[in-house]
């Protein structure tokens, strides 16, 4: 078994233990540099990352391969890549951009194939002068989204 291997199997055992956990990105760069991001439903908190990095790193013997380890959330700016990720945004402003569109809306529904983004938009009107107020609702496929950010506002 490989060293990469090794860790993948750790972190995917410590990850079952804790279901409302899910692996973002995990990479071991050539200089034994363990990166693990993740997210979970309920998002990260501190004790979750101390308690994957130590089911890692207690399993590990640096005698035998010596590395470093970092275990981090996704950050509130990282875009969105995981399906449980905009699950968990469903009610909050997303901007998406799709090959050939950006978005910013509402993420109002989120399944394993696609968002749903709702938003008004102002558009001339059908009959006569001046502009009109209406809803507009998109589905879009995941295969679709070049990125996906949750828009912060303060």
């Amino acid at each position: 078994m490989t060293f990469k291997e090794k860790v993948a199997a750790l972190l995917e055992k410590a990850l079952e233990e804790r279901p409302s956990l899910f692996l973002i990105d995990f990479s071991i760069t050539g200089a034994n540099k363990i990166m693990v991001t993740l997210d979970g439903d309920n998002g990260v908190n501190l004790q979750d990352c101390i308690d994957v990095s130590r089911a890692i790193e207690h399993n590990l013997d640096r005698e035998e391969e010596d590395f470093s380890l970092e275990v981090a959330s996704a950050g509130a700016t990282s875009p969105l890549t995981n399906p449980r990720q905009y699950k968990k945004n469903i009610g909050r402003i997303l901007n998406v951009k799709t090959a050939d569109k950006e978005i910013e809306a509402d993420l109002t529904d989120a399944n394993e194939e696609f968002i749903v983004l709702e938003w008004t938009a102002r558009e001339p009107k059908q009959i006569g002068k001046g502009k009109e107020t209406v809803q507009k609702r998109e589905e879009i496929p995941y295969q679709d989204i070049k990125q996906a950010v949750v828009v912060i506002k303060f």
